[in-house]
């Protein structure tokens, strides 16, 4: 591990390629940045259920809400910057640890060289360079790598990557607030969906936190909340659910006859992605659109999955699905099957600059993890700000990220080879 000054120059230099000139790769690096404030710990700490919960020492006990606590916070978070012979670099990030060691190690040095500006013929490469490459740590390399060379892209050609991709189609991206982390208490959470739904949060994802390991008391339980929610914020606001791959078909049936009076938007993730057939039952046996996707890994499966009308809402997560290449190849492919696309909201930037780029009838929706996007983009100084339940579109070139030096109190340029 090396110690540095951050290299990676985010100002855009007047470059003009003639015709069949290269924006060569020259570096790829990945920066760990570190920094820290004071705000309020030990609060919002609602878990959701797991699909190991099963398993009665893995499940834990029923979460009691605390206010917190004033505290430090500590934040260490990755970004990859490509760098080019011309001196124009793309970055991107927060980026997951995993995916940093498949770019640094295999991925790295395959593009090395490379024209920065070929962002098709790069991702064909990248999925062609490796028999691991369909899925997992590697999409999630590959997914990193071709958002920041979307953001290079942007860079180069002075545009939000959004204008690239053909948008905007909406002069604001709506967002659905995920609730994870608030407690799932009936009354309590009534009370906060009442207060989101003040602030603009129309639409409004909650958490499950019990599974068939909790017996009937847990389904009662899930069922309570779904009821207390409708009863909070009333008819017009959106309420959907997720389960996180933790229940089998007949709880999920149950639980789904049981709230369908109630009208979810969503059901999400009710079982693990390698179960289609499940899904495909489920979706036959209730109203209630059901939803999965933010582990799907290419156009491959989510065709697979609409094909067997297991789902109709795809919730394809750029971060590792492929990037943003392939996420607009999904939205083509769930388009023709008059399916939504609303991209899971591990990391906003490139699923926000996707959707605005597409129809509302395909990507109505971006989400945003309420908890978590208060300081995820901790370093960036223009980060995403939801207002009344929307988010502005940029105008500056590429995903419009600008690291805040006066936040990063350490740098470290990461050598994971």
């Amino acid at each position: 591990m090396l110690r540095r000054t951050f290299l990676g120059s985010l100002a855009a230099p007047a470059i003009a390629l003639a015709a069949n000139e290269q924006l060569k790769i020259a570096d790829v690096e990945i920066w760990r940045f570190r920094g820290s404030y004071e705000g309020i710990v030990g609060a919002n700490g609602q878990r959701q259920a797991q699909p190991i919960d099963i398993y009665p020492e893995h499940r834990p006990e029923r979460y009691v809400a605390r206010e917190g606590r004033p505290g430090t916070i500590r934040k260490t978070v990755n970004y990859l910057v490509i760098k080019t012979d011309k001196g124009l670099d793309g970055i991107y990030g927060p980026v997951d640890n995993e995916a940093c060691v498949v770019v640094e190690r295999q991925l790295k040095p395959f593009i090395m060289g490379m024209d920065g500006l070929a962002v098709e013929t790069m991702w064909d490469k990248m999925y062609r360079s490796n028999r691991q490459s369909r899925s997992s740590h590697y999409m999630m390399a590959i997914s990193a790598v071709d958002n920041a060379l979307w953001d290079l892209r942007g860079r180069y050609f002075e545009s939000p990557v959004y204008r690239l991709l053909g948008g905007p189609t909406r002069e604001k991206a709506t967002v659905y607030g995920s609730c994870l982390g608030y407690s799932i208490d009936p009354e309590l959470a009534g009370e906060q969906a009442a207060k989101f739904k003040a602030q603009g949060y129309m639409h409004q994802k909650w958490f499950l936190a019990y599974g068939p390991g909790d017996g009937n008391r847990g389904l009662e339980l899930n069922i309570a909340l779904v009821k207390s929610l409708r009863e909070a914020v009333g008819p017009e606001v959106d309420i959907m659910f997720d389960a996180f791959m933790g229940w089998d078909l007949n709880y999920a049936m149950a639980w789904c006859r049981a709230v369908e009076q109630y009208s979810p938007r969503w059901l999400e993730e009710a079982f693990h992605v390698d179960k289609m057939e499940s899904f495909a039952q489920l979706a036959r046996e209730t109203t209630i659109p059901i939803a999965t996707g933010e582990h799907f890994y290419g156009r491959w499966e989510v065709k697979r999955f609409l094909e067997a009308e297991a789902i109709s809402v795809v919730q394809a997560d750029p971060e590792w699905c492929g990037g943003t290449s392939e996420l607009v190849k999904i939205c083509g492919i769930a388009s023709a099957y008059d399916a939504h696309v609303i991209p899971h909201g591990h990391n906003i930037h490139a699923s926000l600059h996707v959707v605005a780029s597409q129809s509302p009838m395909t990507c109505p929706l971006v989400e945003v993890l309420i908890n978590k996007m208060k300081d995820y983009y901790y370093f960036d100084k223009y980060a995403p700000v939801v207002v009344n339940g929307q988010l502005d579109l940029s105008d500056r070139p590429g995903f419009g990220m600008e690291l805040d030096d006066a936040k990063i109190e350490a740098r470290e340029l990461m050598d994971w080879a």
